[in-house]
């Protein structure tokens, strides 16, 4: 029997994330044999350093749900555990649990993805590909030479931005609840910024500014029910008002932009775009990602669970 290589996403909570559904259609796309499961992280201090450990150590004692690929037929012996992905609230922890680290996951200074194979663990970032590849292809509209409002500062705002200067818009405009923190990730990256020709500055939520053309919400709002972070002044009639959330999270935010005649858009399409990036990461396969969202969904729109 084969060994079977083992994947998770790393989270709290983790639960509801659709990940093993999309991995495994990748997998079965691409005739890659691989388990991907979720595995809950303790939020007490060093707790998810354990857990990542743990189940870099032994996969199949350390989560406790796999979704197996329709490639992976009969039964076969339990394999190494090769990465992770990993959500909210652990993506700065995720970077510091690196060896080495991708140019994109350094400039965030967090990561979404490991590689237990690389030679030592490899913190990769995904997300800001993801979401680009999202608004560009499947929303369809060019970043180049548009202003952007990025709202937050954390994990998923620091994985973001460095992919959206490369887009090269005109201006990209970051604010967030806490400036000190929205100050740090531009200074992170003015020289990057400066490179691509990008004016980045910081501004406060009540007055970010006006009339952008795209609206990217990645502050935790929408996670924790906390209404819409910036004013409708922000938005003009067709700006893409992309929140990172999906499904009921997503859909307050999503029908404020309706209301003021911008375009909502949840955070599906980027979901599927960054496990699409992080398949590659691991596999050197890189699948299609169209049919996996219709796929995605269909299956929420049935409400079918994770």
């Amino acid at each position: 029997m084969t060994p079977i290589d083992h994947y998770a996403v790393a989270g709290h909570p983790v639960a509801h994330s659709q990940s093993p559904f999309i991995h495994a259609l990748f997998a079965a796309a691409t005739a890659q044999t691989l388990r991907y499961g979720r595995l809950l992280c303790p939020l007490d201090e060093g707790g998810f350093a354990q857990a990542i450990r743990a189940f870099a150590d032994a996969p199949g004692g350390s989560v406790g749900e796999f979704v197996v690929d329709a490639s992976a037929a009969g039964p076969a012996t339990p394999g190494p555990a090769r990465g992770c992905n990993v959500t909210v609230p652990f993506k700065f922890e995720a970077f510091a649990l690196g060896a080495q680290a991708t140019e994109r996951a350094a400039l965030a200074q967090a990561a979404n993805l490991l590689r237990f194979d690389a030679g030592g663990w490899l913190a990769d970032n995904t997300d800001g590909a993801g979401l680009v590849r999202d608004i560009e292809h499947n929303a369809g509209v060019p970043l180049a030479g548009v202003r952007v409002l990025l709202v937050g500062a954390g994990g998923a705002a620091a994985g973001a931005l460095g992919a959206l200067i490369a887009a090269r818009p005109a201006e990209l405009v970051l604010c967030n609840r806490t400036a000190d923190k929205a100050e740090a990730l531009a200074a992170r990256h003015a020289d990057w910024a400066a490179t691509h020709g990008v004016s980045l500055r910081v501004a406060s939520l009540q007055q970010p500014g006006c009339g952008f053309d795209v609206v990217v919400n990645a502050s935790a709002s929408s996670l924790h029910s906390g209404g819409v972070p910036v004013p409708a002044a922000s938005l003009r009639t067709g700006t893409l008002a992309l929140d990172m959330m999906y499904g009921a999270a997503a859909q307050p935010f999503m029908e404020w932009a309706a209301a003021h005649g911008a375009l909502g858009r949840d955070g599906l399409g980027m979901l599927v775009e960054q496990a699409g990036e992080s398949f590659f990461v691991w596999r050197g396969v890189r699948p299609a990602t169209a049919p996996v969202l219709v796929a995605l969904q269909q299956r929420l729109a049935a409400g079918k669970a994770p």
